[in-house]
């Protein structure tokens, strides 16, 4: 809902309220590499997986929480794999791509994508936690197609405009960086 909010006597703001009530049913989307590198690169820190869980979650009925990850020849990830299982996450594992040439790919888009899609009609609520705009049209598509509301949690400086404009709701992780970040 967009509630409309006076700023000046010739300026006028739009503002999200907020619908969350505790019988939706949610599941929520991890796009691991996003977050990783947005913490990584914008803070020189690490993201509290379990604070951005329960943010995402707020008291709500948690159906599915899935997390996508890359799987690298060295293996060090796995201690963080392990770790996001306890905190009751899924893992979707694939391995990173090299290309001749030495480029790397290492992204979930469609995976996330085709998962939220398939679980839409038992959810109330699918919240993405990425700042990626190629989650756009599949926000849009979860909107009208299935009648979901889609939240979106991500690092306000390194989330696509369009993507937080999409969202029902957008819930900034860097407003509060104690709480998200692990130094």
């Amino acid at each position: 809902m967009i509630k409309k909010t006076k700023k000046s006597s010739s300026e006028l703001s739009f503002e999200r309220k907020s619908l969350k009530h505790k019988d939706q049913r949610i599941g929520v989307f991890v796009d691991a590499q996003n977050m990783y590198h947005s913490a990584r690169n914008l803070y020189k820190a690490r993201v509290n997986f379990k604070e951005v869980l329960s943010v995402a979650v707020s008291g709500r009925i948690l159906i599915r929480a899935i997390t996508y990850v890359i799987r690298t020849e060295s293996g060090e990830e796995k201690s963080f794999f392990e770790a996001m299982e306890k905190l009751g996450f899924e893992i979707k594992e694939k391995d990173l791509q090299i290309f001749a040439g030495g480029q790397k790919k290492a992204d979930w888009d469609v995976g996330l994508a085709v998962d939220a899609i398939k679980l839409a009609d038992k959810l109330d609520v699918v919240v993405i936690v990425s700042g990626d705009g190629d989650y756009e049209p599949l926000v849009e598509y979860l909107k009208i197609n299935k009648g979901c509301r889609v939240e979106t949690v991500a690092f306000g400086e390194s989330a696509s405009a369009k993507l937080i404009e999409v969202a029902d709701e957008f819930t900034d992780l860097s407003k509060d960086k104690k709480r998200f970040l692990i130094k």
